[in-house]
């Protein structure tokens, strides 16, 4: 394949390739500039490793440096900004990389390879340097570590073809063209964010750039400007939610609808979507599949509400017969975990299908729901109790403003359900949450012990780290409810 930046810049040299609320820089701008950050990055000696770490936020600085790299030849190795010290120096040495460049807002000072600010990059001197006239599909593009909601996370390598297949899936789906405008809130270094820059260089589309998330500015935005599509995750999705109806603004006409991932969303939350006419495509992807392989058309949406939909075209999916887990095939799909192998290879069956860890099942019509991850699902007395399906249930709940569920062990039933509240009223009891739990699901799928928080903890995506509640539950950090 031809060097995308390079590709776009001589298709549509004047269009507008990144947008944030200050600048425009068209995909001409786009491939000049990266020719000069990859001779700085000559120029400072930092090209000698195949693999650059980048740090950042998101910003136009940001995306320019990524795409540095890649007009450069080289693989980005992804760092969550959120991560403590110790968690990058894990990720730099498991990936071997010798420089990482940084956000100058960020903190570099205690990482364990040279680093290399934004500002010191761009006030370098130049020297010579080859870009990279073809982007190989097998090379790697990235390397994101997993998101950690289960503990230590896995370099996932993602190569140019994979995100080559996720990218024309997508499109294929959501029907999107050089017109389309994508709004991208979600972080850049996580698969959610860096797809939908990937998707701007191979569909010639404009990537509108906010540095984080303000669902009182994001609703500004889709008000005033011509964004067409946005991805959000559940939280995002409830605040966007909230603010429309308070306000009763409505987006402009060119808008189209929100790209929903990063796990599941309540029946109540789709159901408040529908009766204000706002597109939602609900889907199902991973950081190993380069974002979503399942999506729920427009059209599809309104008789299938709690669905993840039907495979992208160039997927191919299966459920385990004794188990239920959603199994997979797919040209998206990453090669394998670096410095890991055998961890990938114990995900592949005997006839080569990657095994998600999710379960699921499809409904007469082939749509697919998921009910969770295998390692969250909770057995009670023999019975099986997804937190999904408890958390959605309480949804409604007038005294809570957020729950999570997991299982903890117990004697009687091998495990039980407890859970997480944030609650809404202070003289709230857990009986109320017994009797409320009572009336909409069975019993034994009622969490027996409330705990009181006062935020769940969320990774940059947005995904729940249950295992962080649990740590909570164990160090004696949580009061329960009486």
């Amino acid at each position: 394949m031809d060097n995308w930046i390079k590709k776009q810049a001589a298709l549509a040299p004047t269009r507008a390739a990144v947008v944030d609320k200050e600048k425009t820089i068209s995909f001409a701008q786009l491939a000049e500039y990266t020719d000069k950050l990859g001779r700085k990055l000559a120029g400072l000696d930092a090209l000698n490793n195949k693999r650059i770490a980048i740090l950042t936020n998101n910003s136009l600085a940001g995306y320019l440096t990524a795409m540095g790299v890649l007009n450069a030849g080289h693989t980005i190795v992804w760092l969550n900004r959120r991560l403590s010290a110790s968690e990058l120096n894990y990720q730099l040495n498991d990936s071997q990389v010798d420089v990482c460049l940084y956000e100058d807002q960020l903190d570099a000072s205690q990482l364990s390879c040279r680093t290399i600010s934004f500002s010191e990059l761009d006030s370098a001197s130049e020297k010579s340097f080859a870009p990279q006239q073809v982007f190989a599909a097998k090379d790697a593009a990235s390397i994101m570590y997993t998101s950690g909601t289960t503990g230590r996370p896995k370099g996932v390598i993602q190569t140019f073809g994979n995100h080559f297949s996720s990218a024309t899936a997508s499109a294929l789906n959501l029907g999107v063209t050089p017109a389309d405008e994508w709004l991208c809130t979600v972080p850049i270094f996580h698969i959610s964010g860096f797809s939908i820059m990937m998707r701007g260089l191979i569909y010639g589309m404009t990537v509108r750039l906010v540095s984080h998330f303000d669902a009182a500015k994001i609703q500004q935005i889709l008000v005033n400007e011509p964004v067409t599509m946005i991805s959000v995750v559940p939280f995002m999705l409830k605040k966007l939610l909230t603010i429309k109806q308070e306000t009763g603004a409505q987006y402009q006409k060119r808008f189209r609808g929100m790209l929903l991932g990063g796990g599941p969303i309540d029946q109540a939350t789709l159901k408040q979507c529908e009766q204000l006419q706002l597109p939602v495509i609900q889907s199902y992807g991973m950081t190993e599949t380069c974002s979503q392989i399942v999506a729920l058309s427009f059209a599809d949406a309104a008789k299938h509400i709690g669905s993840s939909g039907k495979p992208l075209f160039l997927t191919q999916l299966r459920l385990d017969q004794n188990t239920q887990e959603i199994q997979l095939k797919t040209p998206a799909l990453s090669p394998g975990y670096l410095g890991k192998q055998e961890k990938y290879v114990a995900k592949i069956t005997t006839d080569g299908w990657f095994k998600t860890g999710d379960i699921g099942h499809f409904d007469k019509d082939g749509f697919l729901y998921v009910h969770g991850r295998s390692d969250d699902m909770i057995i009670s007395g023999g019975e099986n109790i997804f937190p999904d399906e408890v958390e959605s249930a309480y949804a409604k709940c007038p005294f809570l403003e957020d729950i999570a569920v997991l299982g903890v062990a117990d004697d009687k039933r091998e495990q039980k359900p407890i859970a997480f509240v944030i609650p809404n009223e202070q003289t709230l009891l857990a009986q109320d949450l017994i009797d409320y739990g009572r009336q909409h699901l069975a019993h034994y799928k009622v969490p027996k012990n409330f705990y009181l928080v006062k935020q769940l903890p969320h990774n940059a995506s947005g995904k729940l780290q249950r295992f962080k509640l649990r740590e909570r539950l164990t160090s004696g950090q949580v009061k329960e409810l009486q």
